[in-house]
């Protein structure tokens, strides 16, 4: 693997391109408008697979989106290596708040990325991050080393739940047997220092509707005599959190995982600048459950945040009504031990007892996910921690990540395996907000780099 780096330096204008195709299919999974822009993307990924020198690709049909298989199995005495991503993408919204259309890549220079980024919706998240391990597959492939087997999982609903990834990997254990799962779908800390994430939250979304009058009521002949669903659902919201914004709900807390300061003492290690922090987002100061640091309060604790809410007239000028109904739709970010369903039935029915009689509450669960901890001491991140090691030239830290990546825990539950989670994108790239983008470093870097997880596996493996 010695001329990885030139390999990647050689074919870095292809590799660029490629992704630049890739990125312009609008697979959006959470819009059926664009189911055929999704089934083409599963094309597009096969026919890459295909071509960087796996064995057998098919597309795998499930309940939803179809979920891409491949491998490339040299000896089965050898390690096995499952490698997850996913080509859907968020929803591109607020459209207008893009400086170039979304599903238009282009390459800008900014000042994180001098070498330029690609901005396009899914170009960190994770088609881009996903495609670095078809390219440092297909370098493996074209220089003859290849030390182990490997197999491709890429789904398409992993931005709505991975519902359909669930009764696939259930149904087939056989074929995604492996020895360790790779997944880069994550970030690290900077272009000068990577890491490593170890733990993910769980979560949980649900969407709440709160009903009064049986229709839209004119708000001078009825206001003041009935209630007014959109005031009772904020009032309701508000009073989710108190004066030290630590969540109301009882028991939510009960099986929360506290670290101890040893713990805590090794993550504030993590390089980490509180007015860099407020300054990349435009904010004059945090915000926060109180008695934890930043890092804490996006990591080791549990959320409760608002995603969405709406209700009554929101169309240019006035319209004088009291909604008959408002909604809200909420995710709560949980920790290990928190089970999701639990935590979900919980807000249910706090939620209900908190409403007034003057009006109705449902509350639909939407989907959700188990939190995830991975060992420091194992072999898959021994690993992938000397692979980053040999390209940055410094060890790599390891950290536990605010995001969800639910199908982790349940590879662990029916597939036995541990996770490693690489990622190569920065907090600073906009996923899932507009103008995302993805380091051209960043996106060779991880070419440059996955190879090396495989060496260093297989080598600790025997």
């Amino acid at each position: 693997m010695n001329n990885i780096k030139n390999y990647v330096q050689q074919n870095k204008e292809r590799f660029i391109d490629e992704l630049i195709e890739l990125l312009k299919i609008p697979s959006v999974s959470a819009d059926s408008a664009y189911s055929q822009d999704v089934i083409n993307t599963a094309e597009a990924v096969k026919t890459s697979l295909e071509k960087a020198g796996c064995d057998f690709v098919e597309l795998c049909e499930t309940p939803g989106y179809p979920i891409v298989y491949g491998e490339k199995i040299i000896d089965k005495n050898l390690p096995t290596v499952l490698v997850y991503g996913h080509y859907d993408v968020q929803p591109p919204d607020p459209l207008d708040l893009w400086t170039s259309p979304p599903f238009e890549p282009v390459i800008k220079t900014t000042e994180i990325h001098p070498e330029g980024a690609i901005f396009a919706r899914g170009s960190c998240d994770d088609k881009g991050q996903m495609y670095m391990h078809v390219k440092a597959f297909e370098y493996m492939i074209a220089n003859n080393c290849l030390p182990c087997n490997v197999k491709f999982m890429i789904e398409g609903e992993e931005e709505v739940g991975s519902k359909s990834l669930s009764w696939f990997v259930e149904r087939n254990q056989e074929k995604l047997a492996n020895d360790v799962i790779l997944i880069s779908d994550t970030g690290m800390i900077s272009n000068q220092q990577p890491s490593i994430t170890t733990g993910l939250r769980g979560l949980s979304y649900v969407e709440v509707e709160v009903t009064g009058p049986n229709r839209d009521l004119h708000s001078g002949l009825y206001g003041g005599a009935v209630a007014n669903p959109i005031n009772v659902l904020t009032k309701m919201i508000a009073s989710l959190h108190d004066e030290n914004n630590h969540i109301t709900i009882p028991g939510f807390y009960d099986k929360v995982e506290e670290l101890s300061l040893e713990e805590r003492a090794e993550m504030a290690k993590a390089p980490f600048s509180l007015d860099d922090y407020k300054k990349s987002i435009d904010i004059n100061d945090i915000h926060g459950e109180a008695g934890y640091t930043t890092n804490e309060r996006n990591s080791i604790r549990p959320t409760l945040d608002v995603n969405g809410i709406w209700g009554g007239y929101t169309g240019e000028g006035a319209k004088t009504v009291i909604a008959s109904k408002a909604f809200a739709k909420i995710s709560m970010r949980l920790v290990p031990n928190q089970d999701w369903q639990e935590i979900t039935e919980l807000f249910k029915n706090h939620f209900e007892s908190i409403a007034p009689k003057s009006v109705k509450v449902k509350v639909t669960p939407h989907h959700g996910g188990q939190g995830y901890v991975t060992p420091i001491d194992s072999i898959g991140y021994q690993a992938a921690n000397k692979a980053y090691t040999e390209t940055f030239g410094v060890p790599a830290i390891p950290v536990r990540s605010g995001g969800s990546i639910p199908i982790v825990a349940l590879f662990e539950k029916e597939l036995k395996s541990k996770t490693i989670l690489m990622g190569f994108g920065l907090d600073s790239d906009a996923i899932h907000s507009p103008n995302e983008h993805f380091g051209i470093f960043n996106y060779l870097k991880g070419i440059e780099t996955i190879p090396l997880f495989y060496k260093y596996f297989v080598e600790l493996s025997k």
